[in-house]
């Protein structure tokens, strides 16, 4: 059957896609072979493929699939995020498109849109990987909303709050009035923005006096309980045990004392407002000041905003700042760089804002975490973030576990009674039941009592179980499977989630089960475009994923990714990689389609040449292969490929099919085909994991396989000792042969014409590869001789010389047609150096360095007219 005469990404790739599921090929199943254990970072639910998955994927793929190849029992777990924030939003806005309100539906009826929704949309994000050619024990793949992983979440709270980790706290939270919940603090980003100082005055009661104090934030005056001054500083003596009066809403409020406040910013004076501000509410705390909370849940202006109420609050800065100024309080404003945290799942600046929250110790969880890490049980490739690791840990605040939506697990608290603190943790209302009655000494509660909390927990606190709860491990932890499969071997995830997921999947793995949920954490970098800026959509900088598989095929895109993606750095993604990956493909193919186009017969003996190419390239292929695993195994993927990429690219098709290729017209004897083929079969191997489509539709057009004998499941290839000096060698050959060549394109000397050659051998090189260089150089004769050779073309390598004795060997006619064009080419670029010297404007205006250089240009160009005409007198 004819070879194709050009690869076919897309007809390979769906092919071998649906081969390899259809044998299972993915599939894992606990047996006596040791497990090599991956879980995947579950993308959210409402995701669609994006360039850092496609990076995070591809090295994820390229890990299992050499797992498999080296006899592991490799399982790489799928799944996804139920993603509460922006699963709720998005379902929210189809409603309203429908003319639904979210807050006339009952829980219940709006999860039933929910699930509708993700049922619809959910599986699209996996789908897309699997055109990557990821290969994900798709029969294993996971929700964190799936019935066993919910239970494993409710079991892990019930049990947290039993230990006393988790409780229930009045305290200052992240407020997102977009989403309208609160965050941890990790999903908080604080950016650096332009703002403003505003100077007010505030009058002192009873007096005319005033004092001034300056805010980012004019619109929370209104929120204000209390003006605070530091006890030490003379400025304001006079104030102490006064009252000053609130601008615009006339509250009268006291003047207190703190050495909190700072002596040298703003004016001395702080404005506080317990309500808006952590720092504030500790102050408030601590004297006892009132609380008054001037704002909406969606950040608009409650009743306590007066005539702005309803207003949203940067509206009422502008609308308020306006006011001030015209009653004169208003002293001045000043530019003023701050901080300012925002959302990390909606962009909302956020709200400090009080509120009873429920949340999790995380003191005692990061001790075992942090050892682990700092130690040697845990790996963060590349280590550069240790560091940071052990100073967020070391620092760690409590986690806000509760958030105020519908999708996701509900809380498992049932309140009972009028106060806030009656309420129990129990798994479901009977349960909580139970609870009450023993709790209460009293048989007179009912299950009409219970009123479950309505706020959801984290979709991090379901997260942070994954490596545990994919294999059941928190409902049933003596199962067959996490004993089998847990702790995992390698994660790989990107940094910007090392707080959010990884530190907390470790506090999860030691507090649950004792040891470390995985042994190597892979950080990838961020993908950036070629002007170093994040790729988004809002940029319009990021091009769709499917469109490049599309356009260079899975494996030139999978090459393109890695190609320059070491771990921890950011990629400057170039879509020329991708063309790069579509060439190196092609350039394998048409190698293959060599291969295969040769005849073979078993009557011809095998020449020096082949088996001196044979011994070198094994020689070579076993460098690189030692080479390649040491990049494995320190996680440099990125050499890992390259380091193959050269091998194939350079020594095999360039160098290796060259030195073996039988004389046009003439078969290649069966012994070396036989050898070539069983190279290819090991270049194949070690190229699967890159490239595994191209790799496949070679390996299986080499001959005929059945499923045992596919390519995904073949061995890979053992590491032997090799003949470094073969190698060494060798170099001194190539170098020799490209001289060779080099002098034949500059003197036209055909390559079918065979020419002689002398060797000065002045370094006493090898003769090991004259053979080779016979054959690649198409020499008739290779002479060793103990002086120059006079009349001769000649070239070194190190200190041998070289010398093709040209009599006879160059082609005239051509010779002079190239040097009759040279000539003609290097008069004209002397006429216009001339031209540009006799301009006495340029001479005297130009500087002299620059003139200087044209005078050169002009001595070089006659000078070379000159060797030009000798060179042709000789020859006519």
């Amino acid at each position: 059957m004819a070879i194709a005469s050009h690869y076919n990404a897309k007809q390979v790739e769906d092919k071998w896609y649906k081969y390899w599921m259809e044998n299972g090929y993915f599939h894992s199943e606990v047996d006596e072979r040791e497990p090599y254990t991956i879980v995947i970072p579950p993308p959210n639910v409402t995701g669609i493929l994006h360039m850092g998955h496609m990076l995070n994927n591809t090295i994820q793929d390229v890990l299992v699939r050499r797992a498999r190849l080296k006899g592991f029992n490799a399982c790489w777990v799928p799944g996804t995020d139920h993603a509460s924030i922006a699963t709720e939003a998005k379902v929210v806005a189809k409603l309203k498109a429908e003319g639904i309100n979210k807050n006339d539906l009952s829980r219940e009826e709006f999860l039933e849109h929910a699930w509708e929704w993700t049922h619809k949309h959910g599986g699209i994000i996996l789908e897309q990987l699997k055109k990557l050619g990821a290969s994900c024990d798709w029969e294993r793949t996971k929700f964190t909303m799936d019935e066993k992983m919910s239970a494993s979440v409710i079991k892990v709270f019930i049990d947290l709050y039993e230990k006393g980790l988790i409780y229930r706290g009045y305290r200052m939270v992240n407020w997102d009035p977009e989403a309208k919940t609160t965050l941890s603090d990790e999903e908080v980003i604080h950016q650096e923005k332009q703002g403003h100082l505003y100077y007010l005055k505030y009058k002192i009661e009873g007096s005319d006096d005033t004092l001034t104090i300056a805010t980012t934030r004019p619109e929370t005056i209104l929120g204000d309980t209390a003006i605070c001054i530091n006890p030490n500083d003379e400025r304001f003596f006079h104030l102490k045990g006064k009252k000053a009066i609130v601008p615009i809403n006339n509250r009268v409020i006291p003047i207190i004392e703190d050495e909190y406040v700072d002596l040298e910013f703003g004016t001395g004076c702080l404005k506080v407002t317990p309500a808006h501000d952590e720092n504030d509410k500790m102050l408030g705390d601590k004297h006892d000041l009132e609380v008054i909370d001037i704002l909406n849940d969606d950040a608009t202006l409650n009743s306590y905003g007066l005539h702005y109420e309803g207003k949203d609050r940067f509206v009422v800065r502008k609308e308020i700042t306006a006011e001030l100024k015209e009653l004169g309080i208003l002293v001045k404003t000043e530019e003023h760089i701050n901080k300012v945290g925002t959302s990390e799942r909606t962009g909302a600046v956020i709200e400090p804002k009080l509120s009873d929250q429920w949340f999790l110790k995380m003191k005692d969880l990061a001790e075992p975490a942090i050892k682990a890490v700092v130690g040697d049980d845990i790996n963060l490739v590349p280590d550069k973030f240790l560091n940071t690791y052990k100073h967020w840990m070391e620092n760690v605040r409590d986690w806000n576990v509760s958030r105020q939506l519908w999708w996701g697990q509900q809380i498992p608290a049932y309140y009972y009674g009028d106060g806030k603190e009656d309420f129990v943790v129990a798994e479901n209302p009977e349960a909580a039941l139970e609870k009450v009655k023993e709790k209460t000494g009293s048989q007179k509660w009912q299950l009409s009592d219970m009123i479950q909390d309505q706020d959801a927990l984290d979709t991090w606190f379901s997260s942070w179980l994954w490596p545990m709860s994919v294999f059941n491990g928190i409902l049933e932890p003596e199962n067959e499977e996490i004993q089998y499969y847990y702790p995992t071997n390698d994660l790989v995830t990107a940094p910007e989630i090392l707080f959010f997921w990884v530190a907390r999947m470790i506090m999860a793995g030691y507090e649950y089960r004792g040891e470390r949920p995985f042994k190597n954490v892979y950080l990838t970098g961020i993908v950036r475009d070629k002007q170093r800026r994040k790729m988004s959509k809002s940029l319009g900088n990021s091009p769709d994923p499917l469109g490049l598989i599309e356009q260079y095929g899975a494996d030139g895109v999978r090459v393109g990714m890695l190609l320059s993606s070491p771990a921890g750095n950011d990629l400057m993604f170039d879509e020329d990689l991708c063309k790069q990956g579509s060439a190196f493909t092609n350039k394998i193919w048409n190698a293959f389609r060599l291969v295969k186009g040769w005849e073979v017969s078993e009557e011809k003996e095998q020449d020096d040449t082949s088996k001196i190419a044979i011994n070198w390239y094994r020689a070579k292929f076993q460098k690189a292969l030692h080479e390649i695993e040491d990049h494995f195994d320190k996680y440099r993927i990125s050499d890992a490929l390259m380091a193959t990429y050269k091998l194939i690219w350079d020594d095999y098709c360039s160098w290796f099919l060259e030195m073996v290729k039988p004389a046009f017209g003439e078969p290649m004897d069966a012994i070396t085909f036989k050898e070539v083929i069983a190279i290819l079969e090991d270049n194949l191997k070690i190229l699967h994991p890159f490239t595994p489509f191209s790799s496949e539709e070679i390996w299986q057009e080499i001959t005929g396989r059945t499923p045992q004998e596919a390519l995904i499941i073949a061995k890979w290839p053992e590491i032997k000792s090799f003949d470094e000096k073969i190698i060494s060698e060798f170099s001194v050959a190539a170098e020799v042969i490209t001289g060779i060549r080099k002098v034949r394109k500059e003197k036209n000397i055909s390559f079918k014409n065979e020419i002689e050659f002398k060797v000065l051998n002045n370094e006493e090189t090898s003769i090991f590869f004259d053979p080779v260089i016979s054959k690649m150089g198409n020499l008739s004769k290779l002479e060793y001789v103990d002086r120059q050779v006079e009349g001769a073309l000649s070239f070194r390598v190190k200190s041998n010389d070289y010398f093709v004795p040209v009599t006879g060997a160059i082609d005239i006619d051509a010779e002079i047609k190239k040097l009759e064009e040279e000539l003609t080419y290097t008069e004209g670029f002397l006429k216009s150096v001339d031209k540009k010297l006799s301009n006495e404007r340029f001479v005297n205006n130009a500087p002299e360095k620059v003139v200087a250089i044209e005078k050169a240009k002009k001595a070089d160009a006659e000078s070379k007219v000159e060797a030009l005409k000798a060179s042709l007198k000789s020859l006519q």
